[in-house]
Formats: structure tokens, sequence, C-alpha cells
């Protein structure tokens, strides 16, 4: 339910890359089109995003550092951002995209492992047919009291089902709402967004599918071996909570070399999406904080230091909001459930101020609150009426959540299309600093795109003020002469580079936009036309129990579908790239060369002195 979502923003990649390929954020697009107030609420949604995203990541991450090494968790929730934060700070956005390539790598290499284990070589299971046998085992041992016949092998689990709906509300807060995903859209060029945010989306479920299949079920399966960590009892409901079945599942594995490896697996995973995150806060912090409100006219090496500035900042804030739910006893599986509550009355809204030109100004500013206040009183009176108390546990029970998840979503998103037809007035403003923020959110102009040169020319061009006032159009009637024209991008002081940067943030053309867009719906047609309704409701409908034949063609498919996702991000990246690594690598032999052969020179210039 978390992968319908990255496949859907495609279709806003597509809209960033058409209007808005000159914004740093997605705030940044709604004050454009919105105004300050509507920049205000999505900057705080942002941020409120950002924070509790981390908090999943962070706090999940630390408890099971905790459980296998022994670490303090306190501890553990400092280190995780802090190390994270200093590869960031050294080397910004590039940086997080080299240590995520190589963290998926390393990521990929671990799940292989597990389930080559799990499916083939351990001595504990070894083959998918002695899977199915223990699984049976483990559903009369202790059976599940929603699912069919209690059974591990049955796809109706109806508390299965509540945490998917939580899952999807909280999906499109997670990545609607997440600058980290805004982020790589405007950093991509625009004839591969689109393909990336399909490919990542696909890539993605391969990863809950067969993670989970190999390592979920094997913790059920592998519970009654003396080699588990908690034999012979179970793992309890706050250490499952805490993301504690896969490293259960490792340990009895392989022992001490299983805890190692999850340990590995996990830091990969959780510091590769929190570069993500403090880069994305520290976006938001710098352009939509402090060059917005603070210092407007700040030069490009001072947002830089704000972005180093924001990044610390962020890390340390977050390092201590996760020590704090850690000790009110809140965990990951709590964090997933409320998010959407949270933030999910803004999910919506964000998306049609792109994908429906008729969103108002009112709509894009009242949904989102209107939502949040709705979705909380669901929450607190679900969960009184239901449970008798609001306490820790009775909050984050997954049908209590449900309730306020899906109203704060519900009620965001209806909320955007009764008050946009019944307000349909739109923010305009005659502020020339608007305005100029308004010609930067548009990227550069036409004229700006036919004057770019070729690489070897760029330093022969320049663009003729009054040729560029001629076709700004009327905004541009409005700005003062001396107003000087938006930077588009920061310059890197390399010239390939900034003329590459340059084009990148060319509005996308018209016809490559639609033809983009076919292939968006389509793929997104399909899927929640299998993968969400076809499939998994046959399964559930039905209730069916899987036979031995069935689990198997089940087990092969998401293992199938783990290497297609490591075909995506580990290989298709390469290939993808053959041209730019090849001119790298022949840049860097002709700099050896050139290297060795000045020091074969002054050798030889010393010995003819001699």
């Amino acid at each position: 339910m978390g992968t319908f979502q990255i496949l859907l923003f495609a279709l806003i990649a597509i809209k960033i890359k058409a209007n808005a390929p000159g914004a740093h954020t997605f705030p940044e697009i709604v004050f454009a089109r919105h105004g300050k107030i509507a920049h205000i609420t999505y900057l705080f949604n942002g941020l409120a995003t950002n924070m509790l995203v981390g908090a999943c990541l962070v706090l999940g991450g630390s408890q099971v550092v905790e459980a296998l090494t022994g670490m303090n968790v306190y501890g553990a929730c400092f280190l995780i951002p802090l190390v994270v934060a200093a590869y960031v700070i050294a080397g910004g956005l590039r940086s997080t995209f080299i240590a995520d390539y190589l963290h998926t790598v390393v990521l990929f290499i671990a799940i292989m492992v597990f389930g080559f284990l799990m499916y083939a070589t351990s001595d504990l299971v070894g083959s998918i047919s002695r899977f199915y046998d223990m699984l049976q085992d483990a559903s009369k041992a202790m059976p599940i009291g929603s699912n069919t016949d209690g059974s591990y092998l049955a796809f109706r689990s109806v508390d299965g089902l509540v945490f998917g709906i939580d899952l999807f509300a909280a999906g499109f807060s997670t990545v609607w709402l997440d600058q980290a995903y805004w982020q790589r859209a405007i950093a991509s060029k625009p004839e591969t967004s689109v393909r990336a945010y399909i490919l990542g989306g696909v890539a993605w479920y391969g990863i809950p599918f067969g993670f989970a299949t190999a390592m979920g079920l094997g913790c059920a399966a592998l519970t009654s071996n003396p080699r588990f960590p908690t034999y012979p009892n179970p793992l309890s409901t706050q250490e499952n909570g805490a993301g504690l079945s896969s490293p259960a599942t490792a340990i009895t594995l392989l022992g001490q070399g299983g805890a190692v490896l999850m340990l590995v697996l996990l830091f990969m995973a959780v510091t590769s999406s929190t570069s993500a995150e403090l880069i994305a806060v520290s976006s938001l912090l710098t352009f939509d904080v402090y060059k917005t409100y603070i210092k407007p006219d700040s030069t490009s090496a001072g947002l830089v230091q704000i972005s180093h500035y924001g990044i610390i900042l962020y890390a340390l804030v977050l390092a201590g909001f996760c020590c704090i739910l850690n000790a009110v006893g809140l965990d990951l599986t709590w964090l997933l459930t409320i998010l959407a509550i949270m933030v999910g009355g803004a999910s919506i809204p964000v998306g049609l101020i792109l994908l429906w030109k008729r969103m108002s100004t009112v709509a894009a500013v009242g949904a989102p609150w209107i939502g949040l206040v709705c979705g909380l009183i669901a929450w607190f009176v679900t969960t009184w009426k239901r449970s008798g108390a609001i306490t820790v546990a009775t909050s984050g029970d997954t049908t209590n959540a449900v309730a306020g998840n899906i109203t704060s979503w519900g009620v965001g998103f209806l909320m955007s299309i009764v008050l946009t037809l019944a307000f349909p007035a739109k923010y305009s403003s005659t502020d020339p600093k608007h305005i100029e923020r308004s010609n930067k959110i548009q990227g550069i102009s036409t004229h700006q795109a036919a004057e770019v040169s070729p690489v070897g020319d760029l330093s022969e061009k320049s663009v003729s003020p009054a040729d560029d006032e001629k076709k700004a159009g009327p905004a541009a009637e409005n700005q003062p002469p001396s107003a000087p024209a938006p930077e588009t991008h920061v310059p890197t002081g390399n010239e390939i580079v900034d003329f590459l940067e340059a084009k990148q943030m060319e509005p996308m053309d018209p016809v490559a936009v639609k033809k983009s867009e076919r292939l968006a719906v389509g793929a997104n047609i399909v899927f929640g036309a299998v993968a969400i309704i076809l499939v998994p409701f046959t399964l559930f409908g039905t209730g069916y129990i899987y036979s031995r034949s069935f689990f198997t063609g089940w087990v092969v498919m998401s293992f199938i579908w783990v290497w297609t996702s490591m075909c995506i991000c580990v290989i298709y990246p390469v290939v993808e790239s053959t041209g730019a690594l090849r001119m790298v690598s022949r840049g860097l032999w002709k700099d050896t060369m050139a290297l060795f052969g000045g020091k074969k020179n002054r050798a030889g210039q010393a010995s003819n002195e001699a």
C-alpha cells in the first residue's frame, strides 16, 4: 500500500518539470501559486512529515541496534543522524546519491543471503516445502485470530487489512509531503524523471514482498526452534512493534553472524533514507525559511552555509525527538500507524495544487487544517469509545487509528474539492518580489533556453535584457528595471556542470509531457487494478489457505521480484550511465598518464641538467 503513491508521484514529477523546473522545494511552488498563508501551511506539514519519517527511521533503527548490540538506545538515537549528517555536509545532494547507490548494493546482497538461506541452504529450513510444513505447525501452535482458521498461510487477515488502510493513508503523506521525493524529481532530468518513479515504485514493491515473505514468515516458522532468541516464547507485541522479527530470524539462521549481517543491512537502509531526510529538511529551512522570511537577498555561498546549519539542527532535533518517543514507550509501528492523522490532511491537496488547475487558494489553505482537526477528533473519540481510555497502547491500536487516518486523509481530499467549488478565487500578487519568485518557479525563460550554447561556447553567449523583458510578458513589465534576473540554480564555477544544470531546468517539452502523462497514467491503472484490487481482494475475499504448490509459486514470485528490484536499483543505473562512466574513466586515465608523464619528463630534465 506504499507503492501506489510512488507511482502516482510520477504524475507530479511531470508537472514539476513542465511548470516549475526552477523550484527548489514544493512550498516554493505553493507560495508562487497561493501566497504566504498557503506557503506556511505546507511548510509546516512538510517539516512535520520529515520529522515523523525521520523518527520512524532513527527510532526503529536505534531500537534494533540496542537489541542486536546492547548499545544504549539513546546513544544510538544520536549516533545514526549525526553520522549521516557528517557525510551529507561534506558532499551535499550528490554525496547522498552516491551513498544511496552503494548502500543499496550492500542492502541487496544481505537480502539475497537471507533469501537463499531460508529457501535453499539453511539446515533449519533449506527448502520451500519444509518452510510450508513449518508454517502449518506454527498455525496450530500459535494461531492468528483474525486470519482464516488462524493460519499463517491465508491472505485473509482482518488486522492486516486494517493496517494496510493505515499505511495507504500514511503512504500519501510519506511520499507526497516528503521534500526528499520532490527534491529528486527537481534534480532529475526531464526525460528520465517519470521513468525513474515508475521503476522506483516497481523496485520498492519487491522489498516488503520478498523480504517479509522470507524473514517475517520465517520468524513465525522458526519460533519453535531452540536457537530462536526468545525460545520457547514468541516475540512479544512490543518486540514486534519495535521491528525485531527480522533480527530474530537472522540470529536463528546464522547466530552471531546473522546479527552482524542484519545490523549492516539495517545501517545501510536507515542511513540511506536518513540522508535524504537531512537534505530535504535543510532545503526547506534554507529556501522556505531563511531565504523567504529572513534574508531574501542572500548569496549562493550564504545559502550553502545555512543549509549546513540546517542539517546539523535537524540531526540534533531529530535525535532528541526520538529519545523522547523512546522514553514514553512509542515505537516504529505506533508512528507508522498514526502518521496520516497528523499530516494526511495536506497530502492530497499538495498534489492537487499541481495536478488540478482549478484548485483555489481557500481550498489550498483550508483543506489541510480541516482534515487535521477532523482526524484528531475521530481518532480520540474512536479510541475512547472502543477502548475506554486514551493511552499509548489504545491510541496505537490499528483499528482506533484507522478512523483518524482515513478521516484526516479523506476530509483533506474532500475539502479540496468542496472549497474550490465554493470559493474558486485564486491568489494573485503584483508585488515585484513575488513576481520574481513566480518567474523563478517557472524556470528559465524560452529566450534563455534558446540562448543556451554548446559547451565549448559558454563564454561567448549573452542575454539581452531588452529581449528578455520583451519575451517575459506582463509579469516582467511590473518588475523594476533594476531587479536582477531570478537565479535558477546555484553556480558551481564549473562551466560544463553549470551548462548541464541550466539545461536540466528548462521547461519540459509539451509533446514529451503528454507522452509521459500517458505512460504514468497507464502504469498506475495497471498496477492499481492488479496489485491493489485483483490479486489481494481475490485472495482476501475467498479466504483461500495456500496449498503447497500455490505457496511455492508465491515464494518464487517474491524472490523473482527481489531480483527484479536488484536489477533496477543496482544494474540498470550502471547501464544507463555507461556514457558518463566512460567519459569519467577516460578523464581519470588521461590525468593519470599526464601525472606519470610529468614525473618522467621532470626526471629526464633533471638527468639532462646533471
